[in-house]
């Protein structure tokens, strides 16, 4: 089978090799288990591979260079005019050469490859959309466009969407799907930790406003400056670095709370075990795998009410839902505090219900998907 993936995805090359996000390189890598040939089509830079990258691991990959764009202003829509038609055209000529066709939204690339995809009905097609489904929420026009487009099964024929959460009213080619991190080999008995000495807090992820890693911070602050012995540490970059350290600077909460960049699998992995919550407060997900992976390793869950998460943690019942102000998040979390076999309830549920959704499981989903 020829394989054509059409992304957003910026990717990197050395000694030969493309290399990817992580988690998304990981994911395709279990698709291209099934396939013969691989088309890519997406922006390559000339970067470094860092941390929080991998290789595709397939022997037989043709990479589409496309130029990354947007039109976030005028200069950048004036250019987007010019390059837009060589994508369009080099998307139109992977889709044309392959037998499935595999679109990752939301995202400029994607969005085209959503347009051009209604010129090939009868090929087999698969679409991930990595944001949030749900269609309440206040989203650019450009996501909005391309959920309109996917899930008109007039213009989007022969494809299976697939989306994180269950939506009422959703089209017939609409699957409910979900992301995994961790094999079945990788579950480990976890000891129960305990609410006594220090409590540990995480944040992993990019350090960005609509992450809001600001609020994480002050969550915990508030947390110590009434007594409580806590610390928190967040894992990853991002333009709001800076803005961070000079927060911790000015209140003095250097002893408290720290910045470790960004970090490998196997280091999250090993915090996911150490801490007792992993805070997200996030503005906007899809399937925010930080959370999965913290419920997976026991370390408990203090997210906001965004997209799915509020059916992944089952309403409250396998963690924390945010409010998003400070006042009353900050009582939520010092009641579970105050009441350790609550915690350790929520804990064991959490993690009972993140081990469902293995590695081999996906695996299986994914072979399922490109049945002819």
């Amino acid at each position: 089978m020829k394989f054509a993936i059409i992304t957003h995805v910026i990717h990197g090359k050395e000694s030969g090799n493309y290399f990817g996000y992580e988690p998304y390189v990981r994911e395709m890598n279990l698709w291209l288990k099934n396939v013969s040939e691989v088309l890519i089509v997406a922006p390559l830079h000339t970067t470094p591979k860092t941390p929080i990258q991998d290789f595709y691991q397939h022997e037989n990959i043709h990479f589409t260079q496309v130029a990354n764009f947007d039109i976030s202003s005028i200069k950048n829509a004036l250019h987007s005019a010019v390059v837009l038609p060589k994508i369009v055209w080099k998307i139109y000529q992977n889709m044309k050469s392959a037998d499935h066709i595999h679109l990752r939204c939301p995202g400029n690339i994607g969005l085209l490859g959503c347009f051009v995809q209604i010129f090939f009905p009868s090929k087999p097609k698969t679409a991930k959309y990595a944001g949030n489904w749900d269609p309440k929420a206040k989203q650019p026009l450009t996501y909005r466009l391309q959920k309109w487009i996917l899930s008109n099964t007039t213009l989007t024929k022969n494809m299976q969407v697939l989306v994180y959460g269950e939506w009422e009213n959703s089209s017939k080619n609409i699957k409910s799907f979900f992301t995994a991190s961790y094999f079945e080999k990788d579950k480990i008995a976890i000891q129960p930790r305990a609410l006594k000495d220090k409590i540990c807090f995480l944040f992993v992820g990019t350090l960005s406003n609509g992450k809001q890693p600001l609020y994480a911070i002050q969550l915990i602050e508030q947390l110590f400056k009434k007594g409580y012995t806590v610390d928190l540490t967040l894992y990853g970059e991002g333009n709001e670095r800076a803005i961070l350290k000079k927060y911790i600077a000015t209140h003095q909460l250097e002893a408290v709370v720290f910045l470790k960049g960004n970090q490998n699998q196997e280091s999250i992995k090993k915090a996911y075990i150490e801490n007792h919550f992993v805070v997200l407060p996030s503005l906007s997900e899809g399937w925010p795998k930080v959370v999965a992976e913290g419920m997976f390793w026991g370390c408990l869950p203090i997210a906001s009410k965004v997209s799915c998460v509020p059916n992944m943690l089952s309403e409250g019942d396998r963690g924390l839902l945010l409010d998003l102000e400070i006042n009353a998040d900050v009582k939520k979390i010092e009641a579970l505090l105050e009441n350790p076999v609550e915690y350790q309830r929520k804990a064991n549920n959490a993690m009972y219900w993140s081990r469902q959704y293995t590695m081999d499981t996906f695996e299986n989903e994914i072979k399922l998907l490109l049945q002819p």
